[in-house]
């Protein structure tokens, strides 16, 4: 967490300085202009460089302005202490700027004046020329700071309401799954196949803890997904037998972008429900997953019947209902699931969403 927030104050850091070196570039570029349309002097350089570095002490005092913006927003009920506060640490800004470029321009003199400028008198004159580019910078570091803050705020009110969505799909998912596994078990025990069995409680163990590991995250990589859909499956072989045939086909290099974690589960197990366990002599699920266009696309596949209920009851199921919610809040129009019938027969789900590595 520590290395974190390092990270993250160091990249505000070095934004604060491009953001603010483009700026005073572009002032002493306009400064040089206007240099040479009258045809004052062929020296350039020392202008430049102090021109350039006159706004230092800007770029020093943007992060106390934006913490300041943070503590006291210019909000309803508290506007006038905030006014005040930042009315007089813009000043306090202001007159540091002018008295430091004052300062560089009374020691070297980049204008070659006849006479010798006081601090006292280029200081004055700075601060009434540059008052409104003043004005215009604070508001500036106001408004972006506010805009920043706003976007992060509501990236973490959507992950968290998509956290709240996948442990109330878990807490739907659970008790079904639970209990067609243990009756799976029971009937295992019952049947004298005790190696089975065990097998399905190793897998069952195995894959509540990982679920547990992953209960507080909103997204995982592709991979962790995989995986955790394979323990799912070899549990669901130990109770269909060969009459549950599964087929994953994803290229590697997806295997690191991010989906929204029990993404597939929900999937394959509607697919096994409402496809496989109607047939007696069981179905065949796929699950593939390809790019195109910058978007992920993952289909699950099963060869069942495809019924005209299905249309009218999928916005009802809990997998899918709650998945194309998560969806939406994480990608919004970027992102999509359809439930169709495939063209050789059978019945897939495609869900859209963007490339997005971990």
């Amino acid at each position: 967490m520590t290395d974190a927030r390092a990270d993250a104050r160091m990249a505000g850091w070095i934004w604060i300085a491009a953001i603010w070196c483009a700026a005073a570039l572009f002032d002493a570029s306009q400064t040089l202009l206007t240099m040479h349309l009258v045809g004052v002097g062929k020296a350039w350089l020392r202008p430049l460089l102090i021109v350039f570095v006159s706004w230092l002490p800007w770029a020093l005092a943007t992060p106390f302005v934006i913490e300041l913006a943070r503590r006291w927003p210019i909000v309803r009920g508290a506007i006038f202490k905030a006014m005040s506060l930042h009315l007089a640490a813009f000043a306090a800004v202001s007159a540091a700027a002018e008295g430091w470029s004052a300062l560089l321009q009374v020691i070297f003199d980049p204008w070659h004046r006849k006479s010798p400028p006081t601090f006292l008198n280029t200081w004055s004159d700075l601060l009434l020329e540059q008052i409104v580019t003043f004005v215009i910078a604070y508001a500036l570091i106001l408004a972006a700071t506010y805009v920043v803050d706003s976007r992060e705020k509501m990236a973490r009110q959507n992950e968290e309401l998509a956290r709240a969505q996948l442990a109330a799909l878990r807490g739907q998912m659970d008790p079904h799954f639970m209990f067609n596994t243990l009756n799976s078990i029971a009937s295992l025990v019952y049947d004298q196949r005790g190696d089975a069995a065990v097998r399905m409680i190793v897998g069952l163990s195995e894959l509540l803890r990982r679920a547990s590991e992953d209960s507080h995250r909103a997204q995982v990589t592709l991979q962790e997904e995989v995986e955790y859909l394979q323990r799912y499956i070899d549990i669901q072989k130990i109770r269909f037998g060969d009459r549950l045939r599964v087929s994953i086909d994803i290229p590697d290099e997806l295997l690191a972008m991010q989906v929204p974690s029990l993404l597939l589960q929900p999937l394959v197990e509607n697919a096994i429900k409402h496809g496989v366990s109607k047939r007696r002599s069981g179905g065949e699920v796929r699950v593939a997953g390809m790019s195109r266009d910058g978007a992920l696309r993952l289909t699950v596949y099963n060869d069942g019947p495809w019924e005209q209920e299905d249309m009218a009851l999928a916005p009802h199921r809990v997998g899918l209902g709650n998945l194309r919610t998560r969806l939406k809040i994480l990608h919004g129009d970027r992102s999509n699931l359809l439930l169709q019938p495939a063209e050789e027969g059978g019945v897939e789900v495609i869900v859209t969403m963007p490339l997005q590595e971990a």
